[in-house]
């Protein structure tokens, strides 16, 4: 095991693409200060790079001025009122400002602020309406421990609570301090909070179902002595990682990327390159939503946007080495805005590395033997936790050109409680008396995709049967069908696993030695889509999860699947507004939007701690090489000399040959 890098021994000049800095946070909130538009009394949900255009980056040469620019978003916390300005940290100016309302259609609310989780633990316990609910229920001496747990109310229509910066609280209890409350759910206690006005709507008391008692703590303490089976596994590169990295610029086996992360998408990568030749412009996971297929009054509103509204990227782990990444290490630090626009460093927040990943390419030939290559990849990620769930997101590239991205989810499961035994359809009974409800996780990838250039093309291919008959004499036969997707209403697809469907997006104007234009395809895995009505609220807040494919017509301020503002929105935003005017994409820089992710129908074996879960997708080269372009990587460093050792024998003996030495 080896101790990690960090980026900032490298690091040079600053290029247009480079997350911000602590200083230039910092330098941000001054200029806000100076323009009068931050105070004692304004916080700051949310704080972006705003990003330049791309005519601006390509224009751009090293050691040439910057004009770096931030986005913000700034609420008066006695009012609600929200602002939303453009400041250039680099000529100290205000350049533009705008104010959002929140209280008229269709509404939307800023992010959390994490002083607002502290503030609604304050306003519940403060409430006589729930210290009479849990008086009621006979758990008056629990009330000092009990946890308000901070959620989104999602939008369902209350006068009560439209246009206003609500959030609702479910209550959970504590043993004592340090236990986990998760596994101590008062079932059918719901409190509704005013932030602006820091008091309770309403209380909401459904029922008297006892609380489930047995411990949820995950601690050697509780769970017992850790095995003694396993066996050290040792990541060991004696000559160092084979990537080079400079300031945020990484160079690895023909790939060439840039590393980026910010306070809401968290990594985000730009431009992505293969022998150097471009591929992506800017890649990310922007959006998730986590709706709950529950019909109970406790949590039939939940539908969780952990982007939009929590924001991923200030959720964001410091990673552990030999806990969360293993072998030699590279790590980006992170910088987001706190509640107050002051920067707060989330240390090693991305992880790089290199693993083994088994097989590459293999054949054995009579009379010639075997050739075997080992795979590599390169990892890239960071881990976030929101609430009870963790969340991975890893970027995979491999020395043949693809990409993989997955989605990994942990933490633990959302619970309420219930009669022992007792058949509930929408919740399954993973432990006595605890009730798990079914939800989906359903992430939205943003691809800025750049194939041999911006100028790209959409095709849908399918796998067909082809009847048997005149073409399929011996009914063998089968072939594949393209489909062109010319408009954003056409690029609006599902995924088919029976037709083995991908999408290729080609080059509009390179070709490969065949004569067919270079390409990549995005290869779906399995997924649901959202499993809401239709008709439902959650379907028109979140209808981005209602396709496994979008694609847009690019412009650099359209990055949020479901709006800049989903908390408390009545729908319509992201996805449905971009594509309204139904924009060509033929030939043009486009973007895809790829919906993956979970549908969790919960078991015992997810309790008290869930182990990973596992979503994602493939971007693969098609035709973008003339050949695999990993036939010249070498035999692994242990295909000789080891397995002669296990022979006993002197020479090296090659991997095909069976140790047959002497």
């Amino acid at each position: 095991m080896v101790a990690g890098t960090r980026e900032d021994s490298a690091r040079g000049g600053i290029h247009p693409l480079d997350p911000l800095t602590g200083e230039e946070i910092a330098r941000t909130r001054e200029i806000l200060v100076a323009g009068g538009l931050l105070s004692d009394s304004v916080r700051v949900p949310m704080l972006l790079p705003h990003e330049p255009e791309k005519a601006e980056v390509a224009g751009w040469r090293e050691g040439e001025p910057v004009d770096r620019r931030v986005e913000v978003t700034l609420m008066a916390v006695d009012t609600g009122g929200v602002v939303e300005a453009i400041v250039s940290i680099t000529r100290g100016v205000v350049d533009a400002q705008r104010v959002h309302d929140a209280s008229a259609p269709p509404y939307g609310q800023p992010q959390y602020l994490f002083e607002e989780y502290e503030r609604v633990q304050q306003i519940m316990k403060a409430s006589p309406q729930w210290q009479a609910a849990m008086r009621r229920r006979g758990l008056e001496d629990r009330m000092a421990l009990a946890y308000g747990s901070p959620l989104a109310p999602g939008f369902v229509g209350r006068p009560t609570e439209v246009g206003r910066r609500v959030i609702r609280s479910l209550t959970f209890l504590r043993d004592s301090e340090g236990d986990n409350p998760w596994a101590h759910p008062v079932e059918g206690l719901i409190a509704h909070i005013d932030l602006v006005t820091d008091e309770v709507i309403v209380v909401e008391d459904h029922g008297d179902v006892p609380v489930p008692s047995a411990s949820g703590m995950y601690t050697p303490e509780v769970v017992g002595p850790p095995r003694t089976s396993l066996k050290p596994i040792e990541i060991t590169q004696p000559e160092g990682p084979s990537f080079r990295v400079d300031g945020h610029r990484v160079d690895w086996e023909g790939w060439s990327l840039r590393v980026d992360f910010n306070a809401r998408e968290g990594l985000v990568l730009h431009e992505v390159s293969f022998g150097g030749r471009s591929v992506l412009s800017r890649a990310s996971i922007p959006e998730m939503v986590v709706p709950y297929g529950d019909t109970s009054p406790t949590r039939f509103w939940i539908s969780y946007f952990d982007a939009g509204e929590y924001l991923l990227g200030k959720s964001a782990n410091p990673l552990a080495l030999g806990c969360d990444c293993l072998g030699v290490i590279h790590y980006f630090d992170g910088h987001v805005a706190d509640d107050y626009g002051n920067p707060t460093l989330i240390p090693n927040v991305v992880c790089m590395h290199e693993e083994d990943y088994g097989i590459l390419w293999k054949h054995t030939e009579p009379g010639i033997g075997a050739e075997v290559r080992r795979s590599r990849r390169l990892v890239v990620s960071y881990f976030a936790t929101v609430g009870n769930y963790d969340y991975g997101f890893y970027w995979y590239f491999y020395l043949d050109g693809s990409i993989q991205v997955e989605a990994k989810a942990t933490g633990i499961v959302f619970v309420g409680a219930g009669e022992h035994g007792a058949h509930n359809p929408h919740a399954a009974e993973i432990a006595p008396t605890v009730f798990a409800p079914v939800h989906q996780h359903l992430f939205c990838a943003r691809l800025d995709v750049a194939i041999d250039g911006e100028d790209n093309q959409l095709v849908e291919v399918d796998a067909a049967r082809i009847p048997m008959g005149e073409r399929n004499p011996f009914g063998n036969a089968f072939t594949w069908t393209e489909t062109p997707l010319r408009t954003e209403h056409e690029a609006q697809r599902e995924a088919d696993a029976g037709a083995a469907r991908v999408w290729e997006v080609r080059s509009a104007s390179t070709k490969n030695y065949v004569g067919k234009p270079t390409a990549y395809h995005l290869i779906p895995q399995p997924t649901a889509l959202l499993m809401a009505d239709p008709g439902s609220s959650v379907a028109d807040r979140a209808t981005f999860a209602t396709k496994h494919l979008w694609a847009t017509a690019y412009d650099r301020d359209e990055r949020w699947p479901a709006g800049r503002y989903p908390n408390a929105h009545q729908g319509g935003a992201g996805l449905p507004a971009y594509t309204e005017d139904d924009r060509s994409i033929d030939g043009e820089d486009l973007v895809l939007w790829h919906t993956f992710g979970l549908t969790h129908i919960p078991r015992p074996e997810d309790w008290p701690i869930m182990p990973v879960d596992y979503a994602g997708f493939w971007f693969k080269p098609y035709g973008f090489m003339d050949v695999n372009p990993a036939m010249d990587v070498p035999e692994s460093a242990q295909a000789h000399g080891r397995r002669s050792a296990q022979c006993g024998c002197a020479d090296g003996c090659a991997c095909g040959d069976g140790c047959r030495c002497g």
